[in-house]
């Protein structure tokens, strides 16, 4: 099983940006990277340094958004609609997209569902509820 270290995420991110910005080749995982970089202009200075990125590592900022985890949960909604895994995520992720008219706002609302269910699973500590998560994704669907 892979599991990256923060140090392996932020390379990853900052590698994908910057081969993307030099018009080198993508791996897919780092094709889809960029693309959700390519939505957060806002990252691509912290994401320019690999090293850097890694160093701030033991300085966190809870003011602040933190970059590396978002563009993670935009790849794992990706991964989860295209997988359709918990079953019912990539329509539910749909109905969203469509009613908001954007893949990208409709996967910053994903992000809270998801964010939330496994918040609950580990103070519960429980396994993550995925049905409990694809029906908030369908309420925002199917509301305004």
């Amino acid at each position: 099983m892979f599991n990256p270290s923060q140090a392996d995420v932020r390379r990853f991110f900052c590698g994908a940006f910057n081969k993307q910005r030099d018009g080198q080749p993508l791996d897919a995982l780092e094709a889809l990277a960029a693309q959700w970089i390519a939505e957060h202009p806002e990252y691509h200075g912290e994401l320019a340094d690999a090293e850097a990125a890694v160093a701030r590592l033991s300085q966190p900022d809870a003011a602040r958004e933190n970059p590396f985890l978002h563009l993670s949960m935009h790849l794992s909604i990706s991964e989860q609609c295209s997988i359709d895994q918990p079953p019912g995520i990539r329509q539910a992720v749909e109905l969203l997209t469509a009613r908001r008219g954007d893949l990208h706002a409709a996967q910053h609302e994903v992000m809270e569902c998801l964010g939330r269910m496994l918040w609950e699973s580990q103070r519960a500590g429980r396994p993550p509820d995925g049905q409990a998560y694809i029906d908030a994704v369908r309420r925002r669907a199917t509301q305004d």
